[in-house]
């Protein structure tokens, strides 16, 4: 019986071939690719080709994987596009490009990155540029770039946003958690003021999962931020952005 499927198959992963196309490995920087529309189309493709052989007659059974690859991978694609749509859109309206370097987290003169995950968009805003010393307050530029998510979220009303903030440790844990707490809420408020369908979650982090050492100016100076995840629906509930 299963190598019947054979045929079917192979004319099935052609036509994902086809539909998806030639996939590169993307460049570390300068990340602005659609790779998670291809391999959602791929995915979907094969879905659909397994499907449509299965669940068909004899005769028909060729076919029906060839549609069921078609239809399967145009529906995975559109998946994948809505991220990788709305990550090159934030990074746009933020002036940037998704970057997915590791090393760019660390990159003490980079103030603003936009990265994207299998599930989600995150958006670091480091906080000289967010909020004034052992302050809560937004400042005049931050909030412009925070309103820009927000209007772009509009687009998008299915999106689960975390809002976490982080602090460094100078201080008790728990008085950088009640800062890191209102940072986070701040921002949640000024997205909700624009993307009133989204679902917004502030999170503070205190000086948990500091991106370097605690042990300089400049190290502490990168530690304070505030992270912005966009997740697709029910991803939100995978990742805890303070461990």
């Amino acid at each position: 019986m299963q190598h019947k499927l054979i045929k079917p198959l192979l004319s099935s992963i052609v036509a994902s071939i086809m539909l998806v196309g030639c996939t590169t490995q993307p460049g570390l920087i300068g990340n602005n690719d659609n790779t998670n529309t291809k391999i959602g189309g791929l995915i979907g493709a094969v879905s659909g080709a397994v499907l449509g052989a299965t669940q068909s007659k004899k005769k028909n059974r060729t076919q029906n994987a060839i549609l069921g690859a078609l239809g399967g991978g145009a529906a995975g694609a559109l998946i994948g596009y809505s991220l990788d749509k709305q990550a090159n859109e934030v990074a746009d309206a933020l002036g940037t490009h998704v970057d997915n370097d590791p090393l760019a987290t660390i990159d003490p003169n980079k103030t603003l990155i936009v990265s994207k995950g299998e599930n989600f968009v995150k958006i670091i805003f480091r906080d000289k540029m967010m909020f004034p010393s052992n302050s809560a307050k937004i400042t005049y530029s931050a909030k412009s770039k925070v309103n820009k998510v927000g209007t772009l979220l509009k687009q998008y009303p299915q999106t689960v946003v975390t809002v976490a903030g982080f602090t460094d440790n100078k201080g008790s844990y728990a008085h950088n958690q009640t800062l890191s707490q209102k940072r986070a809420q701040s921002v949640a408020t000024l997205l909700s003021k624009r993307a009133t369908q989204s679902q917004i979650v502030p999170q503070g982090c205190s000086f948990n999962k500091p991106l370097v050492p605690n042990n300089s100016t400049e190290n502490m100076a990168m530690n304070r931020r505030v992270e912005i995840y966009l997740f697709k629906g029910e991803a939100a509930t995978h990742i805890d952005p303070c461990k």
